[in-house]
Formats: C-alpha cells, structure tokens, sequence
C-alpha cells in the first residue's frame, strides 16, 4: 500500500474560505477580558482584606484575653475602636 494517495478532481472537494474576524469583534474580546479580569481581581482583593482583617481580630481578641480575661469583649471593643475600626 503506497503511503501517498493521488486525489482526483471529483474527490476534491473546494475549502470555504473563511473571513478573519471583525475589528469589532476583537475589541469587543479585549474589553469583556479586561473588565473580567478586574471582576476577579477585586474579588481577590476584597478576599484577602476580608482575611487579614479576620487574623487581626482574632490576634486582639486572643491578647485581649491573656491580659483581661473578665472583660475581654470591652477590651476588644476598644483596641478595634482606638485603631480605627468600627465594632458592631
């Protein structure tokens, strides 16, 4: 069996020639990548504050408790306000 196989005329069957897409479509591309791109990123953003503030929180509270253990939650309460935070 030959490894190369001689297409006739009948046998070939013409290509349609397909257009390279729009400008507009490209751009329109770029744009919903880019604004997805800033979606996810904020979220990311947002996520990570959200847990740092979590770790901080928990840090006072713990400190809180070793140093005043029978008013603990005022004593959050009032490192979270002096720093710049607000509680409840």
């Amino acid at each position: 069996m030959p490894s190369v196989h001689l297409v006739t005329e009948e046998e070939a069957t013409p290509n349609a020639v397909t257009s390279a897409p729009s400008a507009w479509m490209v751009w329109s591309y770029l744009a919903v990548g880019a604004v997805l791109l800033a979606v996810i990123g904020t979220w990311l953003v947002w996520f990570s504050v959200s847990i740092q503030r979590k770790f901080h929180e928990e840090d006072i509270r713990a400190a809180c408790q070793r140093v005043m253990p029978d008013t603990a939650e005022r004593c959050f309460d009032t490192v979270v306000i002096q720093r710049g935070g607000v509680r409840r």
